[in-house]
């Protein structure tokens, strides 16, 4: 099988509700996982050229949900299914990134970033 040109994971981590770094899958039932799914069948893009993955946690947990894209290593925050076509036309189709949800590598495993601190445990 030939590699995939794309790879999207999306984190599907689930923690209590009042813990402070947050959960991306609060409800626990993957709702961007779906979305994606359905959005790149919509779209006629098989699964054997892009795939798109439920993940574990991706650490970017405040700035949840967080979706990453590959080979770009484009990482996204505050996700929602309302985003999923614009980054299933943009980004996968159109190899446009969307700015408005991208992490800024700044934020990435940072202690603390310009628009969000990362909350202490």
């Amino acid at each position: 099988m030939p590699k995939f040109e794309k790879h999207i994971f999306i984190c599907t981590n689930q923690r209590p509700p009042d813990n402070p770094r947050g959960s991306c899958n609060a409800s626990g039932k993957a709702e961007l996982h779906a979305a994606f799914k359905a959005s790149l069948t919509h779209h006629g893009i098989k699964g054997t050229v892009v795939r798109a993955n439920k993940s574990g946690c991706l650490e970017q947990c405040e700035h949840g949900p967080t979706v990453v894209i590959y080979p770009e290593a484009v990482w996204y925050g505050g996700v929602t299914p309302a985003d999923v076509d614009e980054i299933v036309e943009s980004h996968i189709i159109g190899n446009r990134p969307i700015e408005r949800l991208i992490i800024p590598d700044s934020c990435l495993n940072a202690a603390t970033c310009p628009h969000k601190p990362r909350k202490q445990l």
